[in-house]
Protein backbone atom coordinates (compact mmCIF):
# COMPACT_ATOMS: atom_id res chain seq x y z
CA UNK A 1 0.00 0.00 0.00
CA UNK A 2 1.27 3.37 -0.54
CA UNK A 3 1.17 4.38 3.37
CA UNK A 4 4.22 1.55 3.26
CA UNK A 5 6.48 4.77 1.45
CA UNK A 6 5.48 7.71 3.61
CA UNK A 7 7.81 9.07 5.64
CA UNK A 8 8.08 11.82 8.07
CA UNK A 9 10.56 15.00 7.70
CA UNK A 10 12.58 16.06 10.28
CA UNK A 11 11.09 17.96 13.20
CA UNK A 12 7.75 16.39 12.14
CA UNK A 13 5.18 17.54 14.57
CA UNK A 14 2.38 14.80 13.96
CA UNK A 15 -0.14 17.04 12.90
CA UNK A 16 -1.97 17.08 9.34
CA UNK A 17 -1.58 20.26 9.33
CA UNK A 18 1.88 21.79 9.94
CA UNK A 19 3.74 18.32 9.98
CA UNK A 20 5.84 17.06 7.34
CA UNK A 21 5.09 13.69 5.49
CA UNK A 22 5.79 12.89 1.84
CA UNK A 23 6.09 9.79 -0.47
CA UNK A 24 9.62 7.92 -0.51
CA UNK A 25 11.02 5.22 -2.39
CA UNK A 26 11.80 2.02 -0.09
CA UNK A 27 16.09 1.70 -0.10
CA UNK A 28 15.38 -2.28 -0.05
CA UNK A 29 16.11 -3.67 -3.32
CA UNK A 30 13.83 -6.50 -2.16
CA UNK A 31 10.35 -4.17 -1.16
CA UNK A 32 7.61 -4.47 -3.29
CA UNK A 33 7.66 -1.13 -4.86
CA UNK A 34 7.57 0.22 -8.88
CA UNK A 35 7.78 3.75 -9.77
CA UNK A 36 7.99 5.74 -12.59
CA UNK A 37 8.21 9.22 -14.12
CA UNK A 38 8.65 10.99 -17.78
CA UNK A 39 11.60 12.91 -18.89
CA UNK A 40 9.90 15.55 -20.17
CA UNK A 41 6.35 17.23 -18.70
CA UNK A 42 4.57 17.53 -22.76
CA UNK A 43 5.43 15.83 -26.14
CA UNK A 44 3.95 16.39 -29.73
CA UNK A 45 3.11 13.67 -31.96
CA UNK A 46 6.52 11.88 -33.47
CA UNK A 47 8.55 13.17 -30.42
CA UNK A 48 10.16 10.14 -28.43
CA UNK A 49 8.62 9.53 -25.35
CA UNK A 50 11.04 7.93 -22.37
CA UNK A 51 9.92 6.67 -19.07
CA UNK A 52 12.05 6.15 -16.42
CA UNK A 53 11.03 3.86 -13.15
CA UNK A 54 12.51 1.91 -10.76
CA UNK A 55 11.09 -1.27 -8.55
CA UNK A 56 11.95 -4.90 -7.23
CA UNK A 57 13.64 -6.74 -9.91
CA UNK A 58 11.04 -8.14 -12.18
CA UNK A 59 8.31 -7.78 -14.56
CA UNK A 60 5.47 -4.96 -14.01
CA UNK A 61 2.50 -4.22 -15.98
CA UNK A 62 3.06 -0.60 -17.89
CA UNK A 63 -0.49 1.34 -19.35
CA UNK A 64 -0.79 4.39 -20.97
CA UNK A 65 -3.69 5.54 -20.58
CA UNK A 66 -5.52 9.27 -22.43
CA UNK A 67 -7.44 10.20 -19.53
CA UNK A 68 -11.14 11.23 -20.64
CA UNK A 69 -14.42 10.31 -19.84
CA UNK A 70 -14.00 7.48 -21.32
CA UNK A 71 -10.27 6.75 -20.64
CA UNK A 72 -8.39 5.21 -23.76
CA UNK A 73 -5.80 2.72 -23.15
CA UNK A 74 -3.04 3.42 -26.26
CA UNK A 75 -0.47 0.79 -24.84
CA UNK A 76 -0.62 -1.91 -22.11
CA UNK A 77 2.51 -4.43 -22.09
CA UNK A 78 5.17 -5.42 -20.12
CA UNK A 79 8.15 -4.26 -18.63
CA UNK A 80 10.99 -4.89 -16.57
CA UNK A 81 12.10 -3.17 -13.64
CA UNK A 82 15.45 -3.03 -11.68
CA UNK A 83 16.26 -1.63 -8.55
CA UNK A 84 17.95 1.98 -8.36
CA UNK A 85 19.09 3.73 -5.45
CA UNK A 86 17.32 7.44 -5.17
CA UNK A 87 18.89 10.16 -4.31
CA UNK A 88 18.68 11.90 -1.02
CA UNK A 89 17.98 15.66 -2.82
CA UNK A 90 15.79 13.50 -5.47
CA UNK A 91 13.19 16.57 -5.46
CA UNK A 92 15.38 19.00 -6.25
CA UNK A 93 17.77 16.83 -8.59
CA UNK A 94 16.23 14.47 -9.58
CA UNK A 95 16.11 10.71 -9.55
CA UNK A 96 18.24 9.80 -12.47
CA UNK A 97 16.63 6.40 -12.56
CA UNK A 98 17.50 4.24 -15.27
CA UNK A 99 14.85 4.35 -18.50
CA UNK A 100 12.20 1.37 -18.41
CA UNK A 101 9.87 2.38 -21.75
CA UNK A 102 11.03 4.34 -25.06
CA UNK A 103 8.81 4.65 -27.98
CA UNK A 104 7.84 7.19 -30.86
CA UNK A 105 4.28 9.10 -30.27
CA UNK A 106 2.22 7.67 -33.25
CA UNK A 107 0.62 10.48 -34.96
CA UNK A 108 -2.69 9.03 -34.25
CA UNK A 109 -2.77 9.91 -30.20
CA UNK A 110 -5.05 12.85 -29.83
CA UNK A 111 -3.86 15.70 -27.75
CA UNK A 112 -4.84 14.96 -23.82
CA UNK A 113 -3.32 14.18 -20.35
CA UNK A 114 -1.81 10.80 -20.68
CA UNK A 115 -2.07 8.35 -17.34
CA UNK A 116 1.24 6.06 -16.73
CA UNK A 117 0.58 3.34 -14.94
CA UNK A 118 3.21 0.90 -13.28
CA UNK A 119 2.22 -2.13 -11.24
CA UNK A 120 3.70 -4.75 -9.11
CA UNK A 121 2.33 -7.23 -6.77
CA UNK A 122 1.83 -5.31 -3.79
CA UNK A 123 2.14 -1.83 -5.15
CA UNK A 124 1.58 0.65 -7.99
CA UNK A 125 1.84 4.07 -9.09
CA UNK A 126 0.84 6.52 -11.19
CA UNK A 127 2.79 9.15 -13.62
CA UNK A 128 1.69 11.34 -16.73
CA UNK A 129 2.53 13.73 -19.10
CA UNK A 130 0.64 15.98 -21.69
CA UNK A 131 0.58 15.56 -25.47
CA UNK A 132 0.37 18.56 -27.74
CA UNK A 133 -1.47 19.13 -30.35
CA UNK A 134 -0.52 19.23 -33.63
CA UNK A 135 0.91 22.34 -35.42
CA UNK A 136 -0.56 24.39 -36.43
CA UNK A 137 -3.79 23.52 -35.05
CA UNK A 138 -6.29 22.35 -37.80
CA UNK A 139 -9.12 25.29 -38.88
CA UNK A 140 -11.86 23.08 -39.38
CA UNK A 141 -12.30 22.30 -36.30
CA UNK A 142 -11.55 24.87 -33.97
CA UNK A 143 -10.25 24.37 -30.78
CA UNK A 144 -9.42 25.93 -27.68
CA UNK A 145 -5.69 25.69 -25.82
CA UNK A 146 -5.91 24.40 -22.55
CA UNK A 147 -2.89 25.78 -20.46
CA UNK A 148 -2.30 23.44 -17.64
CA UNK A 149 -0.87 25.13 -15.12
CA UNK A 150 2.35 22.84 -14.85
CA UNK A 151 4.95 25.68 -12.94
CA UNK A 152 2.15 24.95 -9.66
CA UNK A 153 2.23 21.45 -9.96
CA UNK A 154 5.76 21.52 -10.00
CA UNK A 155 5.73 23.77 -6.66
CA UNK A 156 3.44 21.60 -4.52
CA UNK A 157 4.47 18.35 -6.03
CA UNK A 158 6.66 16.61 -2.35
CA UNK A 159 7.10 13.06 -4.07
CA UNK A 160 10.88 12.84 -2.29
CA UNK A 161 10.66 15.11 0.51
CA UNK A 162 10.80 18.70 -0.97
CA UNK A 163 8.14 21.05 -2.18
CA UNK A 164 8.56 25.16 -2.36
CA UNK A 165 6.63 24.84 0.85
CA UNK A 166 8.07 22.19 2.88
CA UNK A 167 11.39 19.92 2.35
CA UNK A 168 14.37 18.49 3.51
CA UNK A 169 16.19 21.54 2.02
CA UNK A 170 19.50 23.87 4.38
CA UNK A 171 21.40 23.46 7.38
CA UNK A 172 19.29 22.06 9.11
CA UNK A 173 17.14 19.48 6.24
CA UNK A 174 13.99 21.08 7.00
CA UNK A 175 13.44 24.07 5.14
CA UNK A 176 11.48 24.61 2.12
CA UNK A 177 13.44 23.68 -1.36
CA UNK A 178 13.65 26.89 -3.67
CA UNK A 179 14.89 24.55 -6.63
CA UNK A 180 12.32 21.60 -7.63
CA UNK A 181 12.89 18.56 -10.24
CA UNK A 182 10.55 17.58 -12.54
CA UNK A 183 11.99 14.36 -12.81
CA UNK A 184 10.47 12.74 -10.11
CA UNK A 185 7.12 10.93 -9.88
CA UNK A 186 4.21 12.66 -9.22
CA UNK A 187 2.91 12.76 -5.16
CA UNK A 188 0.10 10.66 -5.01
CA UNK A 189 -3.39 12.47 -5.66
CA UNK A 190 -1.48 15.22 -8.71
CA UNK A 191 -3.18 12.14 -11.52
CA UNK A 192 -5.94 10.94 -10.30
CA UNK A 193 -8.07 12.14 -7.40
CA UNK A 194 -8.33 10.09 -3.58
CA UNK A 195 -11.91 7.99 -3.67
CA UNK A 196 -13.94 10.12 -1.08
CA UNK A 197 -11.54 12.81 -0.81
CA UNK A 198 -13.09 16.23 0.49
CA UNK A 199 -12.25 19.30 -1.34
CA UNK A 200 -10.33 22.65 0.37
CA UNK A 201 -12.90 24.93 1.35
CA UNK A 202 -14.26 24.35 5.15
CA UNK A 203 -16.08 26.55 7.56
CA UNK A 204 -15.02 25.44 11.06
CA UNK A 205 -17.51 26.35 13.23
CA UNK A 206 -17.17 29.42 15.25
CA UNK A 207 -14.74 29.83 18.18
CA UNK A 208 -13.05 27.11 17.54
CA UNK A 209 -9.65 25.94 16.16
CA UNK A 210 -10.06 25.74 12.52
CA UNK A 211 -9.72 22.55 10.92
CA UNK A 212 -8.33 21.31 7.32
CA UNK A 213 -10.41 17.84 6.66
CA UNK A 214 -8.59 17.73 3.27
CA UNK A 215 -4.96 17.50 5.23
CA UNK A 216 -6.01 15.19 8.23
CA UNK A 217 -7.38 13.06 5.23
CA UNK A 218 -4.14 13.45 3.56
CA UNK A 219 -2.21 12.29 7.01
CA UNK A 220 -5.13 9.31 7.61
CA UNK A 221 -5.24 7.83 4.09
CA UNK A 222 -1.48 8.19 2.77
CA UNK A 223 -2.10 10.44 -0.52
CA UNK A 224 -0.18 13.82 0.00
CA UNK A 225 -1.00 16.82 1.80
CA UNK A 226 -1.23 18.74 -1.47
CA UNK A 227 -3.82 16.68 -3.50
CA UNK A 228 -6.24 19.38 -3.18
CA UNK A 229 -3.86 22.23 -3.92
CA UNK A 230 -2.50 21.32 -6.71
CA UNK A 231 -2.06 18.57 -9.90
CA UNK A 232 -3.83 17.71 -12.94
CA UNK A 233 -7.08 15.91 -10.98
CA UNK A 234 -7.83 18.65 -8.83
CA UNK A 235 -8.63 21.34 -10.86
CA UNK A 236 -8.20 20.72 -15.06
CA UNK A 237 -9.25 16.98 -15.20
CA UNK A 238 -12.97 17.56 -13.77
CA UNK A 239 -13.32 21.04 -16.06
CA UNK A 240 -11.54 19.19 -18.72
CA UNK A 241 -14.10 16.14 -18.26
CA UNK A 242 -17.15 18.87 -18.03
CA UNK A 243 -16.19 20.40 -21.40
CA UNK A 244 -15.75 16.65 -23.01
CA UNK A 245 -19.40 15.88 -21.82
CA UNK A 246 -21.09 19.45 -23.33
CA UNK A 247 -18.87 19.02 -26.56
CA UNK A 248 -16.36 21.64 -26.31
CA UNK A 249 -13.05 20.83 -27.85
CA UNK A 250 -9.78 21.23 -25.95
CA UNK A 251 -6.07 20.73 -26.64
CA UNK A 252 -3.21 20.63 -24.18
CA UNK A 253 -0.56 22.18 -23.81
CA UNK A 254 1.69 23.59 -20.29
CA UNK A 255 3.59 26.77 -18.95
CA UNK A 256 6.15 24.85 -19.76
CA UNK A 257 5.65 25.01 -23.32
CA UNK A 258 4.30 28.68 -23.38
CA UNK A 259 7.71 29.64 -21.45
CA UNK A 260 9.91 27.95 -24.23
CA UNK A 261 7.54 28.94 -27.10
CA UNK A 262 6.21 32.13 -28.34
CA UNK A 263 4.41 30.92 -31.06
CA UNK A 264 3.00 27.92 -29.26
CA UNK A 265 -0.94 29.60 -28.45
CA UNK A 266 -0.37 30.64 -32.55
CA UNK A 267 -3.37 29.71 -34.44
CA UNK A 268 -5.74 29.69 -31.20
CA UNK A 269 -8.05 32.36 -30.92
CA UNK A 270 -9.21 31.05 -27.43
CA UNK A 271 -7.26 29.70 -24.34
CA UNK A 272 -8.56 28.24 -21.13
CA UNK A 273 -6.61 28.48 -17.69
CA UNK A 274 -8.35 26.54 -14.70
CA UNK A 275 -7.90 25.95 -10.98
CA UNK A 276 -4.60 27.15 -9.65
CA UNK A 277 -1.99 28.94 -11.46
CA UNK A 278 0.39 30.52 -8.82
CA UNK A 279 3.61 30.65 -10.59
CA UNK A 280 4.87 31.88 -13.62
CA UNK A 281 8.22 32.80 -15.28
CA UNK A 282 9.02 36.34 -16.76
CA UNK A 283 8.75 34.57 -20.24
CA UNK A 284 5.25 32.95 -19.98
CA UNK A 285 3.78 36.13 -19.04
CA UNK A 286 6.17 37.64 -22.26
CA UNK A 287 4.59 35.10 -24.42
CA UNK A 288 0.87 35.10 -23.23
CA UNK A 289 1.15 38.65 -23.23
CA UNK A 290 1.96 38.81 -26.54
CA UNK A 291 -0.44 36.38 -27.95
CA UNK A 292 -3.46 38.75 -26.01
CA UNK A 293 -2.30 41.81 -27.95
CA UNK A 294 -2.75 40.43 -30.89
CA UNK A 295 -6.46 39.57 -30.01
CA UNK A 296 -6.16 36.16 -28.00
CA UNK A 297 -8.77 35.74 -25.52
CA UNK A 298 -7.89 34.06 -22.51
CA UNK A 299 -10.61 32.20 -19.98
CA UNK A 300 -9.04 32.25 -16.81
CA UNK A 301 -11.16 30.27 -14.19
CA UNK A 302 -8.01 30.18 -11.77
CA UNK A 303 -6.55 31.84 -9.05
CA UNK A 304 -3.51 33.13 -6.89
CA UNK A 305 -1.35 34.97 -9.76
CA UNK A 306 1.43 35.56 -7.60
CA UNK A 307 4.76 34.22 -7.49
CA UNK A 308 7.86 34.56 -10.17
CA UNK A 309 10.25 31.67 -10.66
CA UNK A 310 13.19 30.50 -13.03
CA UNK A 311 13.35 27.90 -14.98
CA UNK A 312 16.58 26.03 -15.89
CA UNK A 313 18.00 25.51 -19.86
CA UNK A 314 16.14 22.30 -20.24
CA UNK A 315 13.27 23.05 -18.30
CA UNK A 316 13.74 20.63 -15.59
CA UNK A 317 14.34 22.37 -12.97
CA UNK A 318 11.98 25.10 -11.09
CA UNK A 319 13.13 27.88 -9.02
CA UNK A 320 11.33 30.23 -6.23
CA UNK A 321 13.30 31.26 -3.02
CA UNK A 322 9.52 33.04 -2.01
CA UNK A 323 10.30 34.70 1.35
CA UNK A 324 14.08 34.13 1.48
CA UNK A 325 14.47 35.60 -2.18
CA UNK A 326 15.74 38.95 -1.08
CA UNK A 327 18.41 37.28 1.15
CA UNK A 328 19.55 33.55 -0.70
CA UNK A 329 18.64 34.27 -4.77
CA UNK A 330 21.24 35.24 -6.64
CA UNK A 331 19.28 37.36 -8.94
CA UNK A 332 18.30 38.92 -6.30
CA UNK A 333 19.38 42.71 -7.25
CA UNK A 334 17.73 42.18 -10.90
CA UNK A 335 14.28 42.03 -11.87
CA UNK A 336 14.26 38.37 -12.08
CA UNK A 337 14.31 38.05 -8.32
CA UNK A 338 11.75 35.29 -7.52
CA UNK A 339 9.39 36.71 -5.14
CA UNK A 340 6.05 38.45 -5.91
CA UNK A 341 4.83 39.67 -8.94
CA UNK A 342 3.97 42.81 -7.31
CA UNK A 343 7.30 43.20 -5.44
CA UNK A 344 8.98 46.72 -5.74
CA UNK A 345 11.58 44.97 -6.67
CA UNK A 346 10.58 43.11 -9.47
CA UNK A 347 8.80 46.11 -11.12
CA UNK A 348 6.19 43.64 -13.11
CA UNK A 349 2.57 43.83 -11.73
CA UNK A 350 0.15 41.38 -11.54
CA UNK A 351 -2.25 43.07 -13.50
CA UNK A 352 -0.42 43.68 -16.16
CA UNK A 353 -1.44 40.30 -17.41
CA UNK A 354 -4.55 39.04 -15.59
CA UNK A 355 -6.19 42.36 -14.68
CA UNK A 356 -6.19 40.90 -11.22
CA UNK A 357 -3.57 39.86 -8.90
CA UNK A 358 -2.84 37.66 -5.93
CA UNK A 359 -2.08 40.12 -3.50
CA UNK A 360 -5.26 41.48 -2.78
CA UNK A 361 -6.53 39.29 0.15
CA UNK A 362 -6.36 36.08 -1.74
CA UNK A 363 -7.86 33.55 0.97
CA UNK A 364 -11.35 33.33 1.32
CA UNK A 365 -13.32 30.15 2.40
CA UNK A 366 -11.06 28.06 4.83
CA UNK A 367 -9.26 28.60 8.09
CA UNK A 368 -10.53 31.81 9.12
CA UNK A 369 -9.99 33.50 5.98
CA UNK A 370 -13.75 34.81 4.97
CA UNK A 371 -14.39 31.44 5.77
CA UNK A 372 -18.07 31.77 6.58
CA UNK A 373 -18.34 34.17 3.89
CA UNK A 374 -21.18 33.43 0.97
CA UNK A 375 -18.80 31.09 -1.04
CA UNK A 376 -19.89 33.10 -4.35
CA UNK A 377 -19.41 35.87 -6.18
CA UNK A 378 -22.22 38.51 -5.81
CA UNK A 379 -23.12 40.22 -8.69
CA UNK A 380 -22.85 44.22 -9.63
CA UNK A 381 -23.00 44.05 -13.45
CA UNK A 382 -25.82 41.07 -14.14
CA UNK A 383 -26.37 42.67 -17.37
CA UNK A 384 -22.66 41.40 -19.42
CA UNK A 385 -22.64 39.54 -21.55
CA UNK A 386 -21.35 36.59 -19.54
CA UNK A 387 -24.23 36.59 -17.51
CA UNK A 388 -26.82 35.75 -19.71
CA UNK A 389 -29.22 33.11 -19.37
CA UNK A 390 -28.26 33.10 -15.81
CA UNK A 391 -31.45 34.47 -14.52
CA UNK A 392 -29.24 36.23 -11.77
CA UNK A 393 -29.95 39.75 -10.93
CA UNK A 394 -27.90 43.01 -8.75
CA UNK A 395 -27.14 41.58 -5.41
CA UNK A 396 -27.76 37.69 -6.13
CA UNK A 397 -24.87 35.47 -5.76
CA UNK A 398 -23.47 33.25 -8.34
CA UNK A 399 -21.62 30.09 -6.95
CA UNK A 400 -22.72 29.95 -3.39
CA UNK A 401 -24.40 26.27 -3.21
CA UNK A 402 -21.34 25.27 -4.62
CA UNK A 403 -18.77 27.22 -2.92
CA UNK A 404 -17.01 28.27 -5.70
CA UNK A 405 -15.27 31.28 -4.44
CA UNK A 406 -12.50 29.86 -2.55
CA UNK A 407 -9.50 28.61 -1.20
CA UNK A 408 -7.49 31.50 -3.20
CA UNK A 409 -8.50 33.90 -5.26
CA UNK A 410 -7.34 37.21 -7.38
CA UNK A 411 -8.55 40.70 -6.63
CA UNK A 412 -8.19 44.75 -7.11
CA UNK A 413 -8.33 47.55 -5.48
CA UNK A 414 -11.80 49.18 -6.54
CA UNK A 415 -14.24 52.67 -5.03
CA UNK A 416 -17.51 51.83 -5.41
CA UNK A 417 -20.13 54.40 -7.10
CA UNK A 418 -23.84 54.62 -7.18
CA UNK A 419 -23.85 50.63 -6.26
CA UNK A 420 -21.09 49.98 -8.68
CA UNK A 421 -17.84 48.92 -8.26
CA UNK A 422 -14.63 50.67 -10.19
CA UNK A 423 -11.42 49.33 -10.76
CA UNK A 424 -8.88 52.06 -9.03
CA UNK A 425 -6.38 52.59 -11.16
CA UNK A 426 -3.02 50.68 -10.32
CA UNK A 427 0.17 49.91 -11.82
CA UNK A 428 0.19 47.75 -14.43
CA UNK A 429 -3.21 47.86 -15.42
CA UNK A 430 -3.09 48.07 -19.93
CA UNK A 431 -6.64 48.77 -20.29
CA UNK A 432 -10.37 48.64 -19.34
CA UNK A 433 -11.01 46.39 -16.41
CA UNK A 434 -14.89 45.85 -15.82
CA UNK A 435 -15.37 43.96 -12.61
CA UNK A 436 -19.11 42.18 -12.93
CA UNK A 437 -18.72 40.26 -9.29
CA UNK A 438 -16.95 40.31 -6.32
CA UNK A 439 -16.74 38.94 -2.85
CA UNK A 440 -14.04 40.22 0.35
CA UNK A 441 -10.84 37.80 0.83
CA UNK A 442 -8.06 38.15 3.48
CA UNK A 443 -4.47 37.15 3.87
CA UNK A 444 -5.14 37.00 7.90
CA UNK A 445 -6.79 34.14 9.79
CA UNK A 446 -8.22 36.12 12.47
CA UNK A 447 -8.96 35.15 15.54
CA UNK A 448 -10.30 35.98 19.42
CA UNK A 449 -8.27 34.34 21.73
CA UNK A 450 -6.45 30.79 22.00
CA UNK A 451 -9.34 28.28 21.01
CA UNK A 452 -9.83 29.89 17.80
CA UNK A 453 -6.19 30.63 16.83
CA UNK A 454 -4.57 29.05 13.63
CA UNK A 455 -1.10 28.18 13.85
CA UNK A 456 -0.80 27.16 9.87
CA UNK A 457 -2.07 30.60 7.97
CA UNK A 458 -2.13 32.78 11.16
CA UNK A 459 -1.21 36.38 10.43
CA UNK A 460 2.03 35.19 8.47
CA UNK A 461 0.84 35.91 4.77
CA UNK A 462 -0.71 38.90 5.68
CA UNK A 463 2.74 40.17 7.29
CA UNK A 464 5.17 39.15 4.52
CA UNK A 465 3.03 41.21 2.01
CA UNK A 466 2.57 44.12 4.16
CA UNK A 467 6.84 44.15 4.99
CA UNK A 468 7.58 43.70 1.32
CA UNK A 469 5.15 45.46 -0.94
CA UNK A 470 4.10 48.40 1.43
CA UNK A 471 7.53 48.81 2.46
CA UNK A 472 6.59 48.38 6.48
CA UNK A 473 4.67 46.13 9.39
CA UNK A 474 2.40 48.19 11.22
CA UNK A 475 -1.33 48.68 11.83
CA UNK A 476 -2.32 50.54 8.66
CA UNK A 477 0.13 48.48 6.41
CA UNK A 478 -1.10 45.08 8.41
CA UNK A 479 -4.96 45.77 7.31
CA UNK A 480 -3.80 47.57 3.91
CA UNK A 481 -2.22 43.41 3.49
CA UNK A 482 -5.33 41.95 5.24
CA UNK A 483 -8.50 43.30 3.51
CA UNK A 484 -8.78 41.95 0.33
CA UNK A 485 -11.15 40.11 -2.33
CA UNK A 486 -11.84 38.02 -5.05
CA UNK A 487 -13.47 39.68 -8.53
CA UNK A 488 -15.05 38.38 -11.62
CA UNK A 489 -13.90 41.01 -14.25
CA UNK A 490 -13.46 41.45 -17.62
CA UNK A 491 -9.78 42.52 -18.98
CA UNK A 492 -9.08 44.42 -21.88
CA UNK A 493 -5.08 44.24 -23.30
CA UNK A 494 -3.94 45.29 -26.46
CA UNK A 495 -6.52 43.78 -29.32
CA UNK A 496 -7.61 40.95 -26.96
CA UNK A 497 -8.76 40.33 -23.47
CA UNK A 498 -9.40 38.52 -20.07
CA UNK A 499 -11.99 37.26 -18.46
CA UNK A 500 -10.84 36.12 -15.22
CA UNK A 501 -13.39 34.21 -12.86
CA UNK A 502 -10.21 35.04 -10.50
CA UNK A 503 -10.80 31.93 -8.34
CA UNK A 504 -9.00 28.33 -7.50
CA UNK A 505 -12.73 26.95 -7.16
CA UNK A 506 -14.58 27.71 -9.80
CA UNK A 507 -14.52 24.33 -10.97
CA UNK A 508 -16.65 23.21 -7.66
CA UNK A 509 -19.42 24.44 -9.61
CA UNK A 510 -19.14 22.61 -12.54
CA UNK A 511 -18.57 19.20 -10.35
CA UNK A 512 -21.57 20.04 -9.23
CA UNK A 513 -23.93 20.87 -11.63
CA UNK A 514 -24.77 24.08 -10.68
CA UNK A 515 -26.80 25.54 -13.75
CA UNK A 516 -25.66 29.43 -12.99
CA UNK A 517 -22.08 28.28 -12.51
CA UNK A 518 -22.42 26.37 -16.16
CA UNK A 519 -24.38 28.59 -18.14
CA UNK A 520 -21.53 31.47 -17.51
CA UNK A 521 -18.73 28.73 -18.12
CA UNK A 522 -20.48 28.36 -21.59
CA UNK A 523 -20.93 31.66 -22.31
CA UNK A 524 -17.63 32.54 -21.34
CA UNK A 525 -16.08 29.49 -23.60
CA UNK A 526 -18.37 29.52 -26.33
CA UNK A 527 -19.76 33.05 -26.79
CA UNK A 528 -19.46 36.50 -28.44
CA UNK A 529 -17.39 38.44 -25.78
CA UNK A 530 -18.55 41.19 -27.14
CA UNK A 531 -15.28 43.20 -27.42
Amino acid sequence: MLQGFFVVGPQDDGDPVTGHYYEFASADPACAQAWVYSDALSYAPGDRLALHGIGRAGPARLLITRDGLEPQVVLDRQVNLAFAPTPADASERGCDWPRIHTQEIPADWVSGVYRVTITVPGHQSEGMFVLRAERPPSTSAPRIAMILATGTWCAYNDWGGSNHYQGLYGPSGADFAPVVSVLRPWASGFVRWPADAPRIPHASPLLTRPRYPHMDYARAKGVSKKYASSGWAAFERPFALWCEAQGIGLDYLTQHDLHRDPQVLAGYSRALIVGHDEYWTWAMRDHLEGWLDAGGQLARFGGNFFWQTRLSADGAQQTCYKSRAEDEDPLASTNRLTSFWDHPAVGRPAAATMGLTGAMGVYAGWSRCAAHGSGGFAIYRPEHWSMAGTGLGYGDVLGAASRIFAYEVDGIDYTMTQGLPFAVPVAGLAGELTIIGLSPATTLAHETGPQDRDHFIADLDAAEVAQKIYGSLDAETLGRAARGNGCMALYRRGAGAVFNAGSCEWVAGLIACERPVEQVTRNVLLGEWGL
